[in-house]
């Protein structure tokens, strides 16, 4: 599920490995599942665990697949609910990108803007990992639009997504 919009949740993805017998009525089904570390953690009564990777879907990209791997935790305990903290990584803006498209909260020309600033970024990166001044400087220019868009956002969703943008263009990490 995604739940980037808690009062309206969406249904990414799916899975059930059917009765443990198609004959008898028997007890099995997932009972838990949970994402750790850029995989996801089922737990099925009868079967044991299953292990799932994520791979783009139309609800989904690669770019959010990619974004998710960078948070990682050193242990899970759902029951503490801990905050996720976004680094401030290119693959994350990208990612934030990708969504703002998928809700169309900018104009395919910002979008397609925004990804070509982002990939030369990317491209340009020192042997060390660092970005370019140059580059820096273009996508540091970019933050002060996106944050006026966030005022006129149609969501709030749109609008956080806006600001995080604008807050990793200003200052990005390689």
């Amino acid at each position: 599920m995604d739940f980037t919009d808690a009062a309206h949740p969406v249904e990414i993805a799916y899975f059930d490995r059917g009765p443990i017998d198609p004959n008898m009525l028997v007890l099995g089904g997932y009972w838990s599942a949970y994402w750790y570390n850029g995989d996801i953690y089922g737990s099925e009564i009868a079967r044991g665990l299953d292990v799932f990777e994520l791979t783009p879907t139309k609800f989904l990209t690669r770019n959010e697949i990619d974004a998710a791997k960078t948070v990682r935790v050193a242990e899970l305990n759902v029951q503490n609910q801990q905050k996720i903290e976004w680094p401030a990584q290119l693959v994350v803006a990208k990612a934030y990108v990708d969504q703002l498209a998928r809700s169309q909260a900018l104009p395919p020309d910002r979008i397609a803007a925004l990804q070509k600033a982002i990939e030369n970024a990317e491209s340009s990166q020192t042997s060390q990992g660092k970005l370019t001044q140059s580059n820096l400087k273009k996508l540091k220019r970019m933050a002060p639009s996106l944050e006026k868009s966030a005022a006129t956002a149609k969501s709030p969703a749109d609008a956080s997504r806006l600001h995080a943008l604008a807050q990793i263009l200003k200052n990005p990490s390689a």
